[in-house]
């Protein structure tokens, strides 16, 4: 199975490629997470990933490595996935918003 990536840049343009989910821990999404982003940390993802079937999903985390591994997961639950390429350590380093909720 291939999964797709996308850039920050190409997210910051297409204004909505699905839902953004960061899978980060709970402590790491508060500190500072993409505008609009759900929190559902990844050894919580397997558990609700048939509710994304058919759904169009962008998976999140600091680097990229945890989001592809919950891409997997909910790709083989029949969600359309994306995961971002580079995280929110990308994200923030291109100079894009992020929400904290501290």
């Amino acid at each position: 199975m291939t999964l797709s990536e996308i850039s920050v840049d190409q997210l910051s343009r297409s204004g909505s490629a699905g839902l953004l989910l960061d899978v980060r821990s709970p402590a790491e999404y508060a500190g500072g997470h993409l505008p609009g982003a759900v929190n559902v940390p990844l050894d919580e993802v397997e558990a609700v990933a048939a509710r994304y079937a058919g759904q169009d999903v962008v998976t999140v985390c600091h680097s990229g490595a945890r989001s592809l591994a919950a891409a997997r997961l909910l790709s083989a639950a029949g969600a359309r996935v994306q995961s971002l390429s580079g995280g929110t350590e990308a994200w923030h380093q291109a100079g894009y918003p992020v929400e904290t909720h501290r």
